[in-house]
Order: C-alpha cells, then sequence, then structure tokens
C-alpha cells in the first residue's frame, strides 16, 4: 500500500512537473495564448501538418500546459483501476481498530482515532466516483500556476458546463423513489412472468427491457432502477464471480447502447443532438432497429452461456423468496403505491427530462419534488442522495478534466476514416467518459454523416467496459458493488463487458445501411 501511495504521489509530482516546465520554458507563445483558457483548437493553425504525430508536437510546444494537463488525467484514470485496493486498506485499518477496542487497549482512543481517520480517509480515496474531482485539485492548482487564479476560476466556473452532472444527480434521485421503483418492478414482472418469474426470467427482462426503458426515462434512471431490480431478485441468490461481473458488463454495456433510441436519454447523444440536428425520429432510424438487436442478441447469448449457473439459481428461489429484502440498508416495504402518485412522480420525472438543458428549471422542479415527498413520506422511503450526489461529483470533475483534453482527442479522432473511427471511440471511451468523446467530435470541423455515425456508434459501443466509460456506470456500481468480494475488479469488469461490446459493434458496423 505504501508503494501504491508513492505511486501517487509520483503521477501528482509529473503533473505538476509538467505544469511548472510549462510555465518556464513556454515563453512568448505561452503568454499570447493566455488570454483564452483552454486554447481554441483552430488558433493552433496546424492545418499542414500531416501526421497525428506532429500536431501533437506541435500543439505541445505551443503549450506545455497540455501534457501537463493530460499527465494529470492519466494519473486519474489510474487512481480509478487502483481505486479497489484503496479500499481494501481501509477495511483492513478498521478491523485494526476494532481489534483495539475488544482487547481494551488504547485506554485514551488516540490510536483508535488514527485508525478511524487514516480508514476514513483511504475510503474516500477508494470511491471511483471521487476520484477526478480528486485531481481536479491538482488540475486547477497547475492552472493558477501557470495562467493565475483568474483564469482557473474562469476555467472552472464559466467554461466548464455542469448541467449534466446536475441533471443526473436530479433524475437518479427521483428515478430511485418507491413509487417510481415499483411501477418499473411491475412493467418487469409481467416480462418476467412469461418465464414463470424465476430469478432467471427476472434476469432476461431486467437486461433487456431495462435498457430500452432508458430511452424514456433516461440512461441514469434506468440504470439506477436495474441495478436496484437486479440487486432484489438476483444478486441477492449470491451467484458465481463469473455469473457477477457478465451480468454487471451485459448490464453496463446494455443501458449504455439501451439510450439510443431517443435523443435526450443517453448523454453521448445528448452532448452532440443539438449541434448535429439529431431528434428521435433520426435516432430510431439510425440506431433504433441496431440497437434493439443487439440487445436481444446479447443478452440470449449471455444467458446460453450462463444455463447450468442460472438454473441453479431457479432452484434456490423457494428457500428465499418469502424474505424481506434489503436496499442500501433500508427493508423494502410492498405496500401498494397509489396509482395518483406514481402518476406525478412520472410527471416530475416528464419534467426533468424535458427540460435536461435548462438546470433552472429541473432544479426548480427537484424543489418542489422534495416538498411532495416529504408531503407523503408515509408511501415514501427516505430519499437515497449520497449515491446521485456522487455521481454528479464524479461527472463534474470529468468535464473539469475533459475540457483541457480535446488538444489531442480531435485530432486522433479527426485523423482516422469511418471505421477505425467507430474502433478508436471505442477504446478512448474505455479511458473517458463516452459523453466527453462525442462532445469533442462536435468540435471537429467538416465531420460527415458517416463520421459522425461513427464516433457515436463507437462512443455508447465501448460505454460499459470501464466504470468511467459510461455517465451512468457509477451509479450501477454504488448499487452493486456490496455483491462483490473486495469491490468490483476493473479487469473482470472489462472482460465480463468485452462479449458484449464486441457483439454490439458488429451490429453497428454491419447494420450500418439498414
Amino acid at each position: 500500500m505504501r508503494r501504491l501511495g508513492l505511486g501517487l504521489w509520483l503521477c501528482l509530482g509529473i503533473g505538476f512537473g509538467g505544469a511548472l516546465w510549462g510555465a518556464e520554458d513556454a515563453g512568448a507563445s505561452a503568454a499570447a495564448a493566455s488570454a483564452a483558457f483552454p486554447i481554441a483548437l483552430e488558433s493552433y493553425q496546424d492545418q499542414a501538418l500531416e501526421s497525428i504525430g506532429q500536431i501533437i508536437r506541435h500543439r505541445i510546444h505551443r503549450d506545455p500546459f497540455n501534457l501537463a494537463a493530460t499527465l494529470i488525467f492519466l494519473c486519474a484514470v489510474v487512481h480509478t483501476f487502483v481505486a479497489p485496493r484503496f479500499h481494501r486498506h481501509a477495511r483492513r485499518l478498521a478491523a485494526r481498530e476494532k481489534e483495539l477496542l475488544e482487547q481494551g487497549h488504547d485506554p485514551y482512543g488516540r490510536e483508535r482515532d488514527r485508525l478511524r481517520f487514516k480508514a476514513t480517509l483511504f475510503n474516500f480515496l477508494g470511491e471511483v466516483e471521487a476520484v477526478f474531482g480528486i485531481w481536479a485539485l491538482p488540475l486547477m492548482a497547475a492552472i493558477i500556476y501557470s495562467r493565475g487564479y483568474d483564469t482557473m476560476v474562469h476555467y472552472v466556473a464559466h467554461t466548464v458546463r455542469y448541467t449534466e452532472p446536475m441533471f443526473v444527480v436530479i433524475i437518479m434521485t427521483i428515478a430511485s423513489s418507491r413509487p417510481i421503483l415499483q411501477l418499473a418492478e411491475k412493467g418487469l414482472a409481467r416480462l418476467a412472468a412469461v418465464g414463470g418469474s424465476r430469478p432467471s426470467a427476472w434476469w432476461f427482462s431486467i437486461l433487456t427491457l431495462g435498457p430500452i426503458l432508458g430511452s424514456l426515462i433516461t440512461e441514469p434512471g434506468a440504470m439506477t432502477i436495474s441495478a436496484m431490480l437486479l440487486t432484489r431478485q438476483f444478486y441477492r441468490l449470491n451467484p458465481s464471480p463469473a455469473l457477477k461481473y457478465g451480468t454487471l458488463g451485459l448490464l453496463f454495456v446494455n443501458i449504455s447502447v439501451g439510450g439510443t433510441l431517443t435523443h435526450f436519454a443517453a448523454p453521448p447523444v445528448l452532448m452532440v443532438a443539438t449541434r448535429w440536428q439529431w431528434d428521435t425520429a433520426f435516432m430510431l432510424a439510425h440506431f433504433g432497429s441496431k440497437t434493439v438487436l443487439g440487445i436481444l442478441t446479447s443478452t440470449v447469448l449471455y444467458y446460453f452461456w450462463f444455463r447450468q449457473e442460472l438454473g441453479r439459481l431457479d432452484s434456490l428461489q423457494g428457500g428465499v423468496g418469502g424474505a424481506l429484502l434489503r436496499m442500501n440498508g433500508r427493508i423494502a416495504d410492498e405496500t401498494p403505491m397509489p396509482p395518483w402518485l406514481i402518476g406525478i412522480h412520472l410527471v416530475f420525472l416528464l419534467w426533468t427530462v424535458v427540460n435536461s438543458h435548462h438546470p433552472v428549471m429541473f432544479v426548480g422542479g427537484f424543489l418542489f419534488y422534495l416538498a411532495l415527498t416529504e408531503a407523503t413520506s408515509h408511501y415514501q422511503e427516505q430519499t437515497l442522495i449520497r449515491s446521485p450526489l456522487m455521481v454528479g461529483f464524479f461527472l463534474a470533475g470529468l468535464v473539469i478534466h475533459g475540457g483541457c483534453q480535446a488538444w489531442w482527442i480531435a485530432p486522433v479522432l479527426s485523423g482516422l476514416s469511418e471505421w477505425p473511427l467507430m474502433i478508436g471511440a471505442t477504446i478512448l471511451t474505455s479511458f473517458n467518459d463516452n459523453a466527453a468523446i462525442t462532445y469533442l467530435s462536435s468540435l471537429v470541423p467538416d465531420f460527415s454523416p458517416e463520421l459522425k455515425y461513427a464516433v457515436v456508434a463507437g462512443a455508447v459501443t465501448g460505454g460499459g467496459l470501464t466504470v468511467i466509460a459510461n455517465a451512468p456506470n457509477p451509479a450501477g456500481q454504488s448499487i452493486l458493488r456490496d455483491h462483490f468480494e473486495n469491490d468490483i475488479s476493473p479487469a473482470k469488469l472489462f472482460l465480463g463487458a468485452l462479449p458484449a461490446t464486441l457483439i454490439m459493434g458488429a451490429f453497428y458496423m454491419l447494420l450500418r445501411a439498414v
């Protein structure tokens, strides 16, 4: 653990070192560029350069801070992959604190206080949702040193847009309410009843209909509902690790593509829909049939691969089916919900979706929603706000970093033809949020319709490979992580999602003209 800490400090030192180098060696070009931060892509004037390598070197020479910002971003990405190790160390510290308490040692509690503080610190460092917010602090410090405090404030407070993080926080909160969850469960129950309402039938229903539902209630809402129902109807049976990760990877991939039937539900589509004039009719025509066929095909193939394990879980249904189900520390109450209350919750959900581009409108609506939950508290459960806030914090940190990465992402994407671009977008999505990939693509001039399709198809295809690949993924991880021993492994998640990713990529690529 000490070596891991030293590694992160080394990453931090590299990032600051790059910022110092950029501040001292940029010379007149950096001074000229300080008026605008980040530098506009067209101001680099490197259209005459032929290779991507030449463009990258020219942009680093023009503004060495580009390299510093990307090194800090790389440190954040590395941090996301080692975050589970911090959680494991925090648990060891907590166990040591409990041992001291039981043995009666440390009568003044000083050692226990020290252990408790360190355990809390390492727990925080182990939260994937907090990583980009943590590494935004070194980035902000580097901006201050290189450009000045006013530039940092203007960039963070005025240049970066936080509409998507705010929207995700509110839509997750409403979608995880008891009325919405009960309505979704009843709808999925009808499909599961075709298979005798067995765990395998619930598994299939949630992983097919749940993601497609995301095109109406948005991907964050669909992720929240699907993950909660998987907790209640599937993960509580303690499936094998292979099936756990296969299910999680399939859920992430299906959710990532499931929101592409409309123009407002998937974050990577939402980021370009207005600029490229894509509406719901366009999305249905170009993505709809491929998405539905891909989701069904992937889920059927996963079902047949794990059919023996799923059959074993079906045999356990009678032994645990009548038990009280615990969700996030709460006992689920199955009291029927009044239809009028479900209707009002749907209205608030619709209001948030319709006004997703206008924070003043959906934040104001959310305040009225909170008043409703207080007035109908006897039908409600405690509002779950921690998980949505952590996801919002994750996205806010990500867009802060993402704004400083356009200098290299844009030339990499624009230098590719249609299918290499789709594959490249899929790979890049694994290391950056897919909404950031499509947003940066929208800044590339003269993008043809074929390239626009390719980059969006690649971005949503790769949205399940890592936790950071798609905005709703941290929400699913937050809800389901307790079912995984020693937290969720990034490598096992990648392997669990890879078959579904290849299937979706094949459908989008081979059925391009359909």
